[in-house]
């Protein structure tokens, strides 16, 4: 991608998160799209493998937006971004079928799609023959066995249907979807087995990046749970998470650069 490769278990990418909503549940959402673009590019110098484009907060209880909205929020910045940094791997997180056409059009390189994978919504990432994110989401935290089973049994069941419509399988990556439709004590026990999500085959993403158990385990504002997120950073590492998804790049960067020549036997550009 790109002139790319991500090999899936040489080392963690890091997915910065650009966000171009004015709710975001943790403070960063910018909606003037000169200054999104500009953000955008300071996450790539950071570090970002990837970048992740979002304009619609996805915060509990926010307000959804019609596709238009969506759209026009989100395709000047994606526009801006591929043309300030052609290279760039570009991610668009929604989960309507119109906008992921428009940020297609517009320079986006995968999905991120918060809500599964919505037929129309495979139907287009096969036929336009992109990366998909497939998360798992439910309107309510209610569970009738065990969390984990059922978001790896959801899991399973969507990465199969994206196989079947024409993805390659390393071309679908799973999310367990902390913080969606979870406790807090359903995100702590999925982050305690994610080795079965990294059983299922498939490529793995965590976005544990500021949410709300770290806040209630530490006590912390959003901005300042930095170090909480490093902790599952390294743990997801140590799991085999192949994407971890952040609003702190640059100290995501040095969490995954120890943790992955520690489990995966990394090493940077120039070691000796």
């Amino acid at each position: 991608m790109r002139g790319r490769t991500l090999e899936w278990g040489a080392r963690t990418y890091v997915m910065g998160i650009v966000n171009v909503t004015p709710d975001s549940f943790s403070g960063d959402g910018i909606d003037e799209p000169d200054l999104a673009v500009a953000f955008a590019h300071t996450q790539l110098e950071r570090g970002s493998d990837i970048l992740d484009v979002g304009a619609e907060s996805t915060r509990p209880g926010h307000s959804p937006v019609p596709a238009e909205t969506e759209i026009a929020r989100l395709v000047p910045v994606v526009a801006g971004i591929r043309g300030r940094s052609p290279s760039a791997i570009l991610s668009v997180d929604t989960h309507k079928n119109a906008v992921l056409r428009a940020a297609h059009d517009a320079g986006a390189d995968l999905l991120n799609c918060v809500w599964g994978l919505p037929p129309d919504v495979l139907e287009t990432a096969a036929a336009l023959q992109i990366p998909v994110v497939v998360m798992h989401n439910k309107v309510q935290a209610h569970y009738d066995g065990d969390v984990m089973d059922e978001v790896l049994s959801f899991l399973e069941d969507a990465a199969g249907r994206a196989v079947r419509a024409g993805l390659p399988a390393e071309h679908v990556i799973l999310d367990p979807g902390i913080g969606f439709g979870k406790s807090a004590d359903h995100n702590l026990h999925i982050l305690q087995q994610l080795p079965r999500l990294i059983a299922l085959g498939f490529p793995t993403l965590l976005g544990a990046s500021r949410k709300s158990t770290i806040g209630k385990l530490t006590g912390r504002d959003p901005e300042d749970r930095v170090y909480g997120t490093a902790a599952t950073t390294a743990l997801a590492i140590a799991a085999g998470i192949d994407i971890v998804r952040v609003h702190d790049v640059s100290q995501t960067k040095d969490v995954a650069s120890v943790a992955d020549a520690i489990v995966r036997n990394w090493r940077p550009s120039g070691w000796t």
